[in-house]
């Protein structure tokens, strides 16, 4: 509510500075019963209307609207009226043309208001020490204004730059995780090529192996055909993923073996004897999974247990549950780190890794510090998945 306030004002320019011009419009009312400025009242409140008037449009002509009030108060000292309180509106323009406009107008609009401040200072009789009194204080006034106006010019520059820097960190950080994003799609895609290149393979032989059975083992043929028809489901499955994902040009390690749910026990291992305690339990039955799931569970572990070894601080301890259920896989790593209170430079792409690799699959996952301390990674991935004939 109150950003939206601001932000409407900021586009209603004149009706802002119209509020602020208020306060010299009526700091001039009581003068208009005083006969000390040697004109008729009418044409005292002319004159205050004339140079309060003009700071209405002061931000949004603001040269315009200082020469304006310059060249009457100018009018005003030749014709000898005595200054009034509206007089100070040349000041306003002065601080206006300061701030908004560059350091030579802001330096131009100064030595004008210095040369007012002299011919004021000697247009009205005085003595010697009153004149120059009056001439240090206008010249303090004038002087204070533009230091006034510099310092505000100054820091709205800055605070531009800090926004330009801010957007442009942000928009970084996007094209980055858009980076990352594509990166990890190359990787699944990499992944995966194992995978279906496994099941055809598979189908081949038994293919083979049927065509050879089938004259002489019907039964071992059927089973052949059975392990074709299993086999080339998985196939297709991950074939209609792997058509979505856009791959690199890269065959590097496109033949290393993968891992999978039977390499988490290596995985526990390998972090326990890094120092890290880890405990690790398996509840339910395993169900039977592609070995993309396999892979995708066993990088999430990896993933997380990884972070804890990053950002868990000394002294941590994990533990690694996987939970079987009838239709999900779900995966649960919890540890009593620093949790919210790790260090974190934004430039780590593991968890929008994580997340790809189970949405692959339809599955979710969430990686967030727990409420009393520490980090967990939630994430559940369907076991099955029915293809369309």
């Amino acid at each position: 509510m109150v950003a939206s306030t601001w932000e409407w004002l900021r586009r209603k320019k004149p009706l802002v500075d119209a509020f602020f011009a208020l306060p010299v419009l009526l700091m001039s009312l009581p003068s208009l019963l005083n006969d000390a400025y040697g004109i008729e009242k009418w044409q005292l409140g002319l004159l205050t209307v004339v140079l309060t008037g003009p700071l209405v449009l002061r931000r949004t002509y603001p040269r315009t609207v200082f020469a304006a009030v310059v060249a009457i108060s100018g009018v005003q000292c030749l014709l000898g009226v005595i200054p009034v309180p509206a007089n100070v509106a040349v000041l306003a323009g002065l601080y206006t043309v300061t701030a908004g406009r560059t350091v030579r107008w802001g330096v131009g609009a100064l030595l004008i208001a210095v040369a007012g401040a002299g011919m004021a200072t000697y247009r009205y009789p005085s003595g010697g020490d009153d004149r120059r009194l009056a001439f240090i204080t206008l010249m303090v006034l004038v002087s204070g204004v533009y230091v006034l106006g510099l310092h505000m010019r100054t820091r709205r520059a800055y605070l531009r730059s800090v926004e330009e820097r801010a957007e442009r960190l942000e928009r970084e950080r996007d094209n980055e995780v858009k980076v990352a994003m594509a990166a990890e799609r190359a990787r699944i895609a990499r992944e995966l090529h194992d995978v279906v290149a496994h099941n055809v393979s598979v189908i081949v032989v038994q293919a083979d192996g049927a065509s050879y059975a089938i004259d002489t083992d019907v039964g071992r043929a059927r089973q052949a055909l059975e392990a074709i028809s299993s086999t080339g489901r998985t196939a297709l499955a991950e074939m209609r993923r792997l058509l979505g994902v856009l791959r690199e040009n890269d065959d590097a390690g496109a033949f290393a073996p993968q891992p999978g749910v039977a390499q988490l026990d290596d995985l526990v291992e390998q972090v326990r004897a890094s120092g890290l305690a880890v405990a690790y339990e398996v509840d339910g039955t395993p169900a039977a999974m592609s070995e993309g799931r396999q892979l995708t569970v066993y990088r999430i572990v990896q993933e997380a247990l990884t972070n804890t070894l990053k950002h868990g601080g000394p002294r941590v301890t994990v533990s690694v549950r996987l939970r079987y259920a009838e239709d999900a896989l779900e995966i649960r790593v919890d540890d009593d780190g620093r949790g919210a209170a790790a260090a974190d430079d934004g430039r780590g792409h593991g968890l929008a890794g994580m997340r790809e690799r189970v949405a692959v699959y339809g599955g979710t996952v969430r990686a967030a510090p727990r409420p009393g301390g520490g980090f967990e990674v939630i994430a559940r991935i369907p076991v099955h998945e029915e293809v369309a004939a």
